[in-house]
């Protein structure tokens, strides 16, 4: 691999990727001392999940929507999918989703969200037939990419869209923990917007955003990350992003 490859945003995802599975070689020793018995390393929480994603036939690929009927173009692909023959190529389609709490008229609540708007992943093999399908089913714009010839999610690219699927309860906990925080007064708000900061957990680990919004009562940031050419809201907690140095 090259040097400028190494500074692309891909192997950033993987750095990012492998700094999460990884343990700390110190906290291994220590464990291990502590015990008096040699420490095994920890399983990786996404093992089977991985494998699933590098068997499972077909790639990924994502289409862009309109904001907010993200579900409704799931709903009417896989209707779709029965309808024009491409039960055989079509095989999976996923709108990632997230828990977040939500606060109205000072009510906390947990609401089930669409985690990155606008887009919808979709596996398939890809042909003359299936790519007909896809871009005209109601409510797509277009392919993420060449339009006539998109190209497929790399692995890491997939893993980071898809893992939120099995990874909701670490996140919601943390997301409580810093709601809850933020409501007690025991969080120092020490973020501005239109700062530049730099995602340390969460699906988007390791990647940089723009602060457009903050809440303190939520304890949450509302943080512009880039994708795939566009800037796309994430909703964070403030113990997920730290400033940059």
């Amino acid at each position: 691999m090259t040097s400028e490859q190494s500074n692309t945003p891909e192997a950033e995802l993987d750095a990012a990727l492998d700094a999460l599975v990884q343990p700390a070689e110190g906290e291994e020793v220590a464990a291990a001392d502590e015990a008096g018995v040699e420490e095994q390393p920890a399983a990786d929480p996404y093992a089977e999940f991985k494998r699933e994603l590098r068997t499972k036939p077909g790639k990924w690929y994502v289409v862009h929507s309109y904001a907010g009927y993200e579900r409704k173009v799931k709903s009417n692909l896989w209707n779709r999918r029965e309808t024009m023959g491409a039960v055989d190529d079509i095989y999976e389609i996923q709108v990632p989703m997230e828990e977040v709490m939500e606060v109205k008229n000072g009510q906390r609540k947990m609401v089930t969200r669409v985690r990155i708007p606008g887009y919808v992943l979709v596996r398939m093999h890809l042909n003359e037939n299936t790519w007909s399908v896809v871009r005209h089913t109601p409510g797509v714009t277009g392919f993420v990419g060449n339009a006539h010839n998109p190209v497929p999610l790399r692995f890491n690219e997939a893993f980071e869209m898809l893992k939120s699927t099995v990874e909701l309860e670490p996140v919601l906990a943390k997301s409580k923990a810093a709601a809850g925080a933020a409501a007690a007064g025991n969080i120092e708000i020490d973020f501005e917007v239109g700062e530049t900061i730099t995602i340390k957990s969460g699906s988007f680990e390791g990647l940089p955003g723009t602060i457009s919004e903050i809440n303190p009562a939520a304890g949450k940031l509302t943080v512009l990350v880039s994708l795939f050419e566009r800037e796309t809201p994430v909703e964070l907690s403030f113990d997920q992003v730290t400033k940059m140095i």
